[in-house]
């Protein structure tokens, strides 16, 4: 990790947009031109086997965040969920997350939620889906399927108040440029089915066979370091064990590392972590 690449650059709006339209505009001919196979078929029959599952809280109480933003959050997801939900990835086929949800847009039911901008949150239409991504992503973590591409998020902006999984495990989506892409490399067909409940976004992995493999996420070199410039840094690596069906270790790999500059204090149960 290069300190000096992750201390935060001032943009100008001119020069955001010219970039956003850039990548914007580069994923579009990416999709006609790359040749992959994108998962498009969709079948009501949910296949017969779990692979893996999740859910997640679709109200928190984020300092300096308005319920109202999680409530258009709740429109959002329901919105998109059915784009997505019982899609079958036959094998060979890449499952891409903005290719199957399109743009966001207020014509297709979409309202203002609130988006992650350069350390800091503000409104903007379609805002909350990374809370989808999120979870599709963990979940992928405990299946076979291979992720392609996915992208972490440059900064830390909450605390780790009733964090369930390791920091960094999670996917960041802006359409279409930073996109969730999921290829099936095994021999059989997965489903993804996903709902929402009064309280909870659940979603599943399925299969047309049984897991062979069972799979434990974890992190290690959790770090928290003061920052040249002011502020603090945080790092970690993403693991995850494979197992068989007898409990057996298979693998022990590497997933992904992070990196984020950290838009608040340390917590100060995390003062342990911090390496001076």
């Amino acid at each position: 990790m290069n300190p000096v690449n992750l201390r935060p650059k001032q943009r100008s709006k001119s020069r955001i947009r010219v970039g956003t339209w850039f990548y914007t505009i580069k994923r579009y001919i990416e999709w006609i031109t790359d040749g992959k196979k994108y998962a498009k078929q969709k079948t009501e029959e949910l296949l017969p086997y779990l692979i893996a599952e999740h859910q997640t809280i679709l109200f928190r109480k984020l300092k300096g965040v308005e319920m109202s933003l999680q409530r258009n959050k709740i429109t959002n997801l329901q919105t998109a969920v059915p784009r997505v939900k019982k899609i079958i990835i036959h094998p060979g086929e890449t499952f891409s997350y903005w290719q199957l949800i399109g743009k966001p847009t207020y014509n297709k039911g979409y309202t203002d939620g609130m988006v992650l901008y350069y350390g800091k949150f503000k409104t903007g239409v379609g805002g909350g889906l990374c809370q989808l991504s999120n979870l599709i992503y963990w979940m992928t973590l405990h299946s076979p399927l291979t992720v392609i591409e996915r992208h972490r998020h440059s900064y830390d902006v909450f605390p780790d108040s009733n964090r369930t999984q390791p920091f960094g495990s999670g996917a960041t989506c802006a359409y279409n440029y930073l996109d969730l892409q999921i290829k099936n490399e095994t021999n059989i067909p997965y489903q993804i089915h996903l709902q929402l409940t009064g309280t909870h976004l659940v979603g599943e992995w399925r299969a047309s066979e049984p897991a062979l493999y069972t799979y434990e996420v974890y992190e290690k070199r959790h770090e928290i370091t003061p920052a040249y410039w002011g502020g603090y840094l945080r790092h970690n690596e993403i693991y995850r064990r494979k197992f068989n069906r007898q409990k057996q270790l298979i693998c022990d790999e590497f997933v992904t590392e992070n990196h984020a500059v950290m838009m608040y204090e340390p917590l100060l149960e995390s003062k342990g972590n911090i390496i001076l």
